[in-house]
């Protein structure tokens, strides 16, 4: 298992930051990773919503992952699941008022799934770790352009 956080202050009120965040149909207006979001359930973002996303990956090709929100505190919290390729990952966001804008955290914790998971994480642990703290810091960028 790895484990990756990041967190940055957005000069903006937690409400904002909530609001541009949990706008699924909108991500790929402002995720510059996001090529497409597709909302897989109805409603409003809550505890079982589930959504498809297409993002460039690191070489360019595209990859499409489904989200599922395990949970969701409105304005505090929220965290979500994907099945990866021989991996499972959980994120988890958090958003803290400070000084008129918001700490925002995300932490992703990576579980190997598959054999050939396993062997590559054991190979390119830190290497993985690096990547997945870099596509954070962007989304986060991103995220604080938006709000």
């Amino acid at each position: 298992m790895s484990t990756v956080a990041v967190t940055r202050t957005i000069d903006a009120p937690v409400e904002a930051v909530w609001r541009v965040v949990t706008d699924l149909p909108g991500r790929a207006g402002w995720l510059s990773a996001v090529r497409r979001a597709e909302l897989r359930t109805p409603g409003p973002f809550r505890t079982g919503t589930v959504w498809a996303e297409t993002r460039t990956a690191a070489g360019g090709d595209a990859v499409t992952e489904e989200f599922r929100v395990l949970e969701a505190v409105e304005l505090e919290r929220f965290v979500v699941t994907s099945p990866g390729i021989g991996a499972d990952y959980r994120m988890t966001y958090t958003f803290r008022p400070h000084r008129g804008g918001t700490h925002v955290t995300v932490t992703q914790d990576g579980r190997p799934t598959a054999p050939a998971g396993r062997f590559l994480a054991w190979i390119f642990g830190g290497l993985a770790a690096e990547t997945a703290e870099s596509a954070l810091r962007r989304d986060l960028d991103d995220l604080a352009a938006a709000a």
